[in-house]
């Protein structure tokens, strides 16, 4: 399938993958169509999805299944009045059925627009009108059937609600039996590349969530990030952790890992458990393996010895920066290496440690191929090796590569923000080294600016994380009447410490020895818990404005 898209696939080196990668995208490309219904086609016994739950299911879905079920559903949504451009968003956890309606609403030429299982009513009310949602399509969790329906008098353009499960709110559809009714004959719809095809919504770790565009060309951008990152191998079996509503499934569990004919492990857990998420991958036999840095820590607490992980090839991690100190000990108890990638909800993987040179641990890694990487002053500029500087893909104009972010839909100040000098701007900072690497530093409204000083607000958590009353950690700039800004750190202390003077003082003296002394918490505050979006991320500028308010 990759030779469709692809004139080269394998490569001697990093620099000549970097040179010579190239991607072809047909001008009606449709990813259900050419690539789910292609392998049906082609190899109608190849294994597409493997569903598994911590009960002993085990399901095994071919891309002929696939190609049927999408097709049922497909025919079912355009019965309810679903057609080309209407958005349908869906809540579906890790159900097998997520991935029927990426499948069925691709088919269409509908908009998709996956979403979190934890949103709230206001979280519900905000998106479905201003995405203009047609159609909703959830589980049957009581707490989300209960939240739709304090949504839906204010949700303006929500004619209905599809449920998967066995609770049916009455006046809602059963998603499951309407698919089951419907036909699986489908004749191709037409659509264009550059058509709109998926919506995701921002953390909205500053502000409101931005919506986030994508065309049908988007999935070929995730060849980099499963064939190339995550390297995934034909009729391998692909696991990445993250829940549907996240652009994580994206990377990971669907598009690029589906064009190289890997088998996708859908792990339909209710709540992460490091036993028996190791307990899995060793009954599986799983091949490839992609989770964040905090599901490592947990799963290195394990014993992991117990545990027979022989069949697994690689594994990747992203979602946040690798600290040192997971890398060595998950590679001391494995002997894997543990591969570190970077990129956006906007974007595939832009950086990452590929194959072809040496990995530096704690270093995203160089640039994919696809993309024309740079680090960027404020006035546009080239940092020099070792300054800190805006990360920004370059000419654009000239070469936009597959799976970057088309527009924010509705938001002309975003879009001037991401995109100006021919360039897309990350809104993240990092610096390059003089071999070429790349180093995370945060977010450009993270960054510190201390005495002079540019301090990333990652460097000194990493530093603080390796000391063992410290479970979990924030580090913003406070205000200061000298300085300017000073580095704070917002501490969740482990289980068996105290908040204390001498704790603070202990703590803030290790960070100068783990790290430059400049960069120290010259303020800590220990808390019960973090700030957080509902993805998860720490909301640094939660705190940032409470301490403005404490000293304004």
């Amino acid at each position: 399938m990759l030779e469709k898209f692809l004139p080269r696939i394998e490569f001697d080196s990093y620099e000549d993958l970097k040179k010579n990668y190239k991607v072809s995208c047909p001008d009606n490309f449709n990813f259900a169509y050419d690539i789910v219904d292609g392998w049906a086609d082609l190899e109608p016994e190849k294994k597409a999805l493997l569903y598994c739950d911590d009960n002993g299911t085990r399901d095994v879905y071919t891309f002929t299944d696939m190609k049927r079920l999408s097709n049922r559903c497909a025919n079912y949504f355009m019965s309810l009045g679903i057609k080309k451009g209407d958005r349908v968003m869906f809540m579906l956890k890790q159900r097998m059925e997520v991935w029927v309606v990426f499948l069925a609403l691709h088919k269409i030429g509908a908009v998709g627009i996956p979403a979190t299982y934890q949103l709230t009513p206001k979280d519900i009310v905000y998106r479905a009108n201003a995405a203009n949602v047609r159609l909703i399509c959830c589980v049957d969790d009581d707490e989300m059937i209960d939240y739709i329906k304090k949504s839906l008098p204010d949700c303006k353009t929500v004619n209905n609600v599809a449920v998967v499960g066995k609770k049916i709110p009455d006046g809602w559809l059963d998603l499951r039996a309407g698919i089951a009714a419907s036909s699986d004959e489908l004749e191709r719809i037409p659509n264009k590349s550059t058509d709109e095809m998926l919506i995701y919504f921002s953390s909205g770790t500053t502000g409101m969530p931005k919506m986030i565009l994508h065309d049908y060309s988007y999935p070929l951008g995730h060849i980099i990030t499963a064939k190339y990152w995550q390297r995934v191998r034909e009729n391998g079996l692909h696991l990445t952790m993250s829940d549907s509503g996240w652009a994580k499934f994206a990377w990971g569990k669907i598009y690029g890992q589906w064009i190289c004919g890997a088998t996708i492990v859908a792990y339909d857990n209710e709540k992460f458990n490091a036993h028996n998420t190791l307990s899995l991958l060793q009954e599986i036999k799983l091949t490839s393996f992609c989770a964040p840095p905090t599901i490592f820590r947990f799963l290195i607490k394990e014993d992991i010895a117990k545990y027979d992980l022989s069949s697994i090839e690689h594994c990747s991690i992203a979602g946040e920066p690798l600290n040192p100190e997971v890398f060595y000990k998950f590679r001391e108890l494995t002997g894997l290496t543990l591969t570190e990638g970077f990129g956006q909800t906007e974007t595939p993987a832009i950086l990452a440690n590929f194959e072809g040179f040496e990995i530096k641990p704690g270093s995203t890694g160089k640039p994919s191929p696809d993309f024309d990487v740079d680090i960027v002053d404020e006035d546009g500029n080239s940092c020099e090796d070792g300054v800190v500087g805006n990360i920004v893909i370059r000419n654009i104009s000239k070469h936009r590569p597959y799976g970057l972010v088309r527009e924010y839909v509705g938001d002309d100040a975003a879009n001037a923000r991401a995109f100006k000098n021919d360039c897309y701007y990350t809104g993240d900072m990092a610096w390059r080294d003089s071999d070429g690497y790349f180093w995370f530093v945060g977010r450009n409204d993270d960054v510190i600016k201390c005495s002079g000083y540019r301090i990333g607000p990652f460097e000194v958590e990493s530093a603080l994380m390796t000391h063992p009353s410290v479970l979990e950690c924030a580090v913003t700039a406070a205000p200061d009447p000298v300085r300017g800004q000073v580095v704070k750190a917002t501490i969740v202390l482990a289980r068996g410490f105290v908040a204390s003077e001498e704790l603070k003082k202990e703590i803030q003296n290790h960070v100068k020895k783990v790290t430059a002394p400049y960069k120290y918490p010259r303020i800590v505050e220990f808390v019960d818990e973090l700030p957080k979006t509902i993805s998860g991320k720490i909301r640094r500028v939660q705190i940032r404005n409470e301490d403005n308010k404490k000293n304004s």
